[in-house]
């Protein structure tokens, strides 16, 4: 689905339909690994370190929440979820756009490194590879991308 949508800033009675749209995509994403079992950590780690300490910027679409992305103080970028039925749209692009402009002086993010749609993106988003890790919860390797304006 295209069309239009409309990004706004993050309010409390998102977060149902922002934890919803983050099982979806992971879903999607690694099938392999049960997101549903992973729902309570992720409703406490929005609700103690995301919405907190960082901007976030829904995108909405008639009514429905169709992405988000979140960039804290120091520039770094943690969540990017976009439905979908709107992935190839120009969504990503303009949640990125609005985290940049958020944070002028530079994005950091981390993503796993076996998520080559993800990383593609990011490179045609200006983002650069910055270094790898190891995730410490999931034992993947990820990968530090960084954009510098």
């Amino acid at each position: 689905m295209t069309g239009t949508f409309q990004l706004r800033p993050y309010r409390a009675e998102d977060e149902d339909a922002a934890i919803a749209l983050w099982l979806e995509t992971w879903r999607l994403a690694y099938p392999s690994i049960d997101f549903d079992a992973r729902v309570a950590w992720w409703r406490e780690r929005w609700r103690n370190e995301l919405v907190p300490k960082a901007a976030i910027i829904v995108a909405e679409q008639a009514g429905a929440l169709v992405g988000f992305v979140t960039i804290d103080a120091s520039g770094y970028l943690d969540q990017l979820v976009v439905a979908p039925d709107h992935w190839g749209s120009t969504l990503a692009t303009d949640l990125v756009d609005e985290a940049k402009r958020r944070s002028p002086g530079g994005v950091t993010l981390l993503v796993n490194a076996d998520n080559a749609r993800a990383i593609r993106f990011y490179e045609r988003s200006g983002f650069t590879h910055a270094g790898e890790d190891v995730n410490p919860a999931s034992k993947r390797r990820i990968l530090k991308m960084a954009w510098k304006p």
